[in-house]
């Protein structure tokens, strides 16, 4: 009986990184793919720079602000890496890889945010069959709610060629405005 305990424990533990592991590998899904649920969040986030942001690489694209930040205004940078760390979903985590062979992960959107939805989107998850999920199974399959200031600072910051040295993002204040709406939801989540 002695070793019950442990064993319990040990099984217990796997399964915690087991489920952190499936978390930490979740595929990126689009942010198409949120719409079917959230579609009062999804199109005010459509009107956004964040799901905007792939089309300011392109060549012609914010010229007098790119020629500010001693940019080339008529150079392509949607190849850029340097670039698209913050102007894609998931660049180098397996997400954004190129228009080509990823066109729904160009720009800032949900999962960018939210973390990959392969994690916590799926028939037995967040669904459209299973409208009462609960919230706590989400986070722990990978679900980000919400976002931190950390997550926003990743690309917010004094490294970005449009704000320069000395600049600090301002996560209480732009909480509300550049992301989406804040819908409430129809079913109780928690």
């Amino acid at each position: 009986m002695k070793g019950a305990p442990r064993t319990s424990a040990w099984a217990a533990g796997i399964a915690v990184l087991g489920a952190a592991s499936a978390a930490g590998a979740a595929g990126y899904v689009g942010s198409q793919k949120c719409k079917a649920c959230h579609i009062q969040q999804h199109k005010s986030w459509d009107a956004t720079h964040m799901a905007k942001a792939f089309d300011l690489l392109k060549p012609g694209e914010r010229a007098d602000a790119k020629k500010k930040a001693k940019l080339d205004p008529a150079a392509d940078y949607t190849k850029d890496a340097k670039c698209l760390a913050c102007h894609t979903t998931g660049y180098g985590k397996g997400g954004f890889k190129s228009v080509e062979e990823t066109p729904t992960l160009a720009g800032v959107g949900c999962e960018a945010c939210h973390g990959p939805g392969g994690g916590y989107l799926g028939d037995d998850k967040m669904s459209l069959k299973n409208k009462e999920y609960k919230r706590p199974a989400l986070l722990a399959a990978g679900l980000v709610s919400p976002p931190t200031a950390e997550t926003c600072a990743a690309c917010h910051n004094d490294k970005s060629p449009f704000v320069g040295p000395g600049y600090k993002f301002d996560f209480k204040e732009r909480k509300d405005k550049g992301t989406h709406e804040h819908a409430k939801l129809k079913y109780s989540h928690d």
